[in-house]
């Protein structure tokens, strides 16, 4: 995708997109509701008409405006939605197969039955869609979209209709599949989680455009702007100045040479950053930084902190540790940092809007190439 703009009306839902996907990759366009990802999909499979831009599959354009729009049933894509959207009078070998009409009927039924069992259901190939679960048929609308062996397949929130831990086993299912056969894969969603788990690359969307596209571990440890880092979950936000090279704070000094001295900035800290370790002490007096409450979420304990700094500042911050760690209210403890997982920004209105980013995003790429440095 080239320069791609699309509006609705009078209101921009995308604008200026620039987008690459190669054979056997996965890229996520991810995003919150309304940011213009699903546009982007349904005019990649040629269900929205191009209004701006150019689309090219394999090097030959797709979509041109007022020159070239080849239907979807024409592009040699697989497409699969929220919705499986199966034939109700067909069985599932049938809603498989259906694609496949230009082939013999022995190899239709076998490449259908191939991809079935690769996907836990050529048990099923029978039953008919109203017997079996949701997330039984989405397998099975998977299978229809990949049987014709298309050259891209572009997914629309496939899981999300699905209980969580269901998702998981598909979503696992899926990405095995998709590797397996080596299609490029589109895949829209609103779960960061997700991205991270299937994607080779992300591109995060915000307001009609893409704010940063990158690996998930690039996107996850050197973000370009505030909203990347919030996006990825809960953060604990500081501001502050620029002093020596730094920015003091009352978990401790954070760099930040690479901003001019005097500069105002918003710390951006995780709260996995924040390594809690119990101090033996006696303190009536909250002289420390001590813990407020601490809450078991399974797997990890998330704390309730007020962090006190040298300076005789406060902050209420919250650290998430794993397995069971529960400090009693009121227990002092001392923070160490994790500086990787600390991400700082000059207070610059509008960053992460996509309108007035770009300092920011230049100055943290800097940053970022420091850290990779260490």
């Amino acid at each position: 995708m080239r320069s791609v703009h699309h509006a609705f009306g009078k209101r921009d839902v995308v604008q200026g997109i620039d987008l690459d996907v190669a054979p056997g990759e996965v890229v996520c366009l991810l995003g919150p509701s309304g940011c213009g990802k699903t546009t982007l999909l349904r005019i990649a499979a040629g269900l929205e008409v191009l209004q701006q831009g150019r689309v090219a599959l394999n090097g030959g354009d797709i979509a041109a405006p007022h020159a070239r729009h080849v239907p979807p049933e024409k592009r040699n894509v697989g497409l699969a939605f929220q919705e499986s959207a199966l034939f109700p009078h067909l069985t599932v070998l049938e809603n498989v197969t259906f694609g496949l009409k230009h082939e013999p009927p022995k190899e239709r039924r076998l490449r259908a039955l191939a991809l079935l069992e690769q996907l836990g259901m050529d048990g099923y190939a029978d039953v008919y869609p109203h017997m079996l679960s949701g997330g039984q048929q989405q397998r099975v609308a998977l299978a229809r979209a990949l049987a014709p062996a298309p050259q891209l397949m572009l997914l629309d929130e496939p899981f999300s209709s699905l209980d969580a831990r269901l998702r998981d086993r598909i979503r696992d299912d899926t990405l095995h599949v998709l590797k397996k056969v080596g299609a490029a894969t589109l895949l829209v969603t609103h779960d960061p989680e997700e991205a991270m788990f299937m994607a080779d690359r992300i591109a995060l969307m915000c307001d009609g455009r893409i704010v940063q596209t990158g690996t998930p571990r690039e996107l996850y440890c050197a973000p370009c702007d505030p909203f990347v880092v919030t996006f990825f979950g809960e953060v604990n936000e500081l501001s502050g100045e620029v002093r020596n090279g730094c920015v003091d704070t009352p978990v401790g000094a954070v760099d930040a040479g690479w901003l001019a001295e005097g500069t105002r900035v918003r710390v951006m800290i995780r709260p996995e950053a924040l390594h809690v370790v119990e101090r033996k002490v006696a303190d009536t007096g909250h002289r420390y930084s001590h813990i407020i409450m601490a809450k078991l979420l399974g797997r990890s304990s998330l704390l309730h902190i007020c962090a006190h700094g040298e300076d005789g500042r406060e902050a209420h911050l919250h650290a998430r540790m794993p397995g069971v760690f529960l400090p009693a209210d009121g227990q002092p403890v001392d923070i160490h940092l994790d500086s990787s997982q600390v991400f700082v920004f000059p207070s610059v209105a509008g960053t992460g809007t996509g309108a007035a980013h770009g300092e920011a995003e230049q100055d943290h790429r800097d940053y970022a190439h420091c850290h990779d440095g260490q």
